[in-house]
């Protein structure tokens, strides 16, 4: 039996091949680590050693791995001196006492301010560069700049790399003046400030987008810029220095209080009409030089009464001032109109006011075409934030005034937008049905809208894009008193929307909309001198969204049930497998033994 198990081990060993055995290894030539944990040191010190992995020196660049930060101070270290003082300390302020944060402060008496101070003010140290990853990025380093491992406030371990840049501590040179060099180093490193000719800009050609409106009064031969007043700060207050900007179409709301509304009245240009059409328009800002011709006069379209101090209130109070500035192209504003919105107020102690500012601009096509082309909200879906479109009228929503009162102006109902808004309105003795028109038309607005676009570039001229809207009044209510009055107030706007198309590129359309009046039982003998109003609107998502297409087919694993396929595929492999491993052919001859070993002795 003896002989038979040397000849299986001779020919166990003449089956392996070539290098089939395990080779002993060496490292190649330089990829030993090498001691580049150290931290930053300086002249006549030892470098420490850091307990952080060391990365490759591709590793050092900021750009090789991703969430890198640079900090412009190192990290600390108790046994570097990782901030070295410098010999000039420009925060040293106080003589013979130590400046707080100031680490080159030698009053302080400090050998690592760090240690006291939170952190050093500028040019208290010298500027240096580091690096810093997540340390656990960072397999081995073999940068030949000094790195360190340190915790930062989130107990995050950063690895950080000190890069060498020694230009940050470079001493700049002063250059020498004298009467030779001055003005070419003026010319060479200077503006404006240095040139000895003065040079006259010359204004503009025309307007361009954004650009203030030139005006002139002739008056007092002044040339000032349009003005449209808008809001400052958190109460709102009136900053009347707001220029208009060309082409700019937009709206301003301010407020202006008045400790002494008596002489305010009328002593106050904010307040008088004829302030803001006393003056001519230039029609490009170069018209400066030809004033003859290039002025366009403020034409008034609406009532402009001076204010009247009548009794205890102040008539005739400008509320709201709209400009309309037409415009053709390079050729600058050829017309310009003001119409105004007037009111009163009581004299008392801190009045207030709301003035509302808009400016609108339009070409001269706009103004010759027979009627205006209809806004769009979208096209052809609304778009968040675009004003909800009605056929008669407006989708608007009550506007208060300073004191709380109704505002003639109202909000405009945004598509996607919940709102809610409210006022206090002054009643006059009448009959019920009186309070009810007055209320109903207050809460939706004059003319009450009757039906909503579908979509938000609905043609007015195609009654198929347009959806009726859905009222329910006060009417609808039942009461048993008789000597009550039923009245409104408040109304929620209820929209309901949804989107259609393909999944890639919705569309926003509205559905339905309605109109939900709350309201309130009163007796006529106990009518209130002011009702609180109140709408609302809100928008409901009705989208139904389609069913999710069927996944992708599953993944059927199967495993070989044949016990000798893992000794097909070694042996398959050929002699290029083998080289590399010597298990496949250990297996098959310990097999070989072990069935060997089961026969007769």
């Amino acid at each position: 039996m003896c002989p038979r198990w040397l000849v299986l081990l001779q020919a166990f060993f003449l089956m392996s091949p070539r290098g089939a055995w395990p080779q002993p290894s060496s490292s190649p030539t330089g990829s030993a680590p090498t001691p580049s944990g150290q931290g930053p040191t300086t002249q006549g010190r030892t470098p420490q050693p850091s307990n952080g992995p060391e990365s490759p020196r591709a590793l050092t660049q900021s750009s090789s791995v991703g969430p890198t930060a640079v900090t412009p101070s190192a990290p600390e270290n108790r046994t570097v001196d990782l901030f070295p003082v410098l010999p000039i300390c420009v925060c040293d302020l106080t003589r013979g006492t130590c400046d707080v944060n100031c680490c080159c402060d030698r009053d302080c008496f400090l050998l690592h301010p760090r240690t006291v101070f939170s952190f050093c003010l500028p040019g208290s140290v010298r500027s240096s560069s580091w690096v810093c990853v997540d340390n656990s990025l960072i397999f081995r380093s073999n940068s030949p700049f000094p790195t360190r491992v340190f915790i930062d406030s989130n107990g995050i371990k950063q690895f950080c790399i000190h890069v060498n840049n020694s230009k940050l501590n470079y001493f700049q040179k002063l250059p020498e003046v004298d009467r030779t060099n001055f003005q070419a180093l003026a010319e060479e490193f200077g503006g404006k400030a240095f040139i000895s000719s003065f040079q006259s800009h010359s204004p503009p050609p025309f307007y361009k987008a954004g650009d203030p409106i030139v005006t002139y009064f002739s008056q007092w031969s002044v040339v000032s810029l349009l003005r449209q007043p808008a809001s400052v700060g958190a109460g709102g207050l009136c900053a009347d220095s707001n220029p208009a900007g060309f082409l700019e179409s937009k709206s301003t709301a301010c407020t202006r209080f008045f400790k002494n509304l008596t002489s305010s009245c009328t002593l106050d240009p904010a307040l008088d009409a004829a302030s803001y059409y006393n003056f001519t328009v230039l029609k490009v800002p170069r018209g400066v030089a030809d004033l003859q011709n290039m002025k366009v006069p403020v034409t008034v379209t609406s009532q402009a009464d001076s204010p009247l101090l009548s009794g205890n209130t102040c008539q005739n109070v400008v509320s709201q001032v709209m400009y309309e500035i037409e415009t053709n192209g390079t050729s600058g504003i050829q017309r310009v109109s003001v119409s105004f919105g007037q009111t009163s107020l009581t004299v008392e102690p801190d009045a207030s006011l709301q003035q509302h500012f808009i400016v609108h601009f339009k070409t001269v096509e706009q103004r010759a075409a027979a009627s205006l082309p209809s806004p769009r909200s979208g096209n052809p879906g609304y778009l968040v934030g675009k004003p909800l479109l009605a056929l008669t009228g407006d989708m608007t929503l009550l506007q208060s005034q300073g004191d709380g009162a109704c505002s003639a102006q109202r909000h405009k109902v945004q598509f996607g937008v919940n709102a809610m808004s409210g006022c206090k309105l002054r009643l006059r003795k009448a009959g019920c049905s009186h309070w009810q028109q007055e209320m109903y038309q207050t809460l939706h607005g004059s003319p009450r809208p009757e039906h909503v676009a579908i979509f938000g570039n609905a043609d007015p001229g195609q009654r198929g894009q347009w959806t009726r809207i859905l009222h329910r009044n006060c009417s609808s209510l039942a009461t048993n008193c008789t000597s009550c009055c039923l009245l409104p107030v408040s109304l929620e706007i209820q929209v309901l929307w949804a989107y259609v198309g393909l999944q890639s590129n919705p569309q926003a359309h509205v559905s339905g909309t309605r109109f939900l009046y709350q309201c309130q039982s009163i007796k006529d003998s106990q009518l209130p001198v002011g009702v609180s109003l109140t709408t609302l609107v809100t928008f409901v998502d009705i989208t139904q969204k389609p069913e999710p297409p069927r996944g992708q087919p599953r993944m059927d694993w199967k495993l070989p049930f044949d016990f000798f396929f893992p000794f097909k595929v070694a042996f398959s492999r050929g002699v290029d497998f083998q080289k590399g491993s010597i298990f496949p052919v250990l297996t098959l001859c310990l097999l070989l033994l072990w069935v060997l070993s089961l026969g007769p002795k």
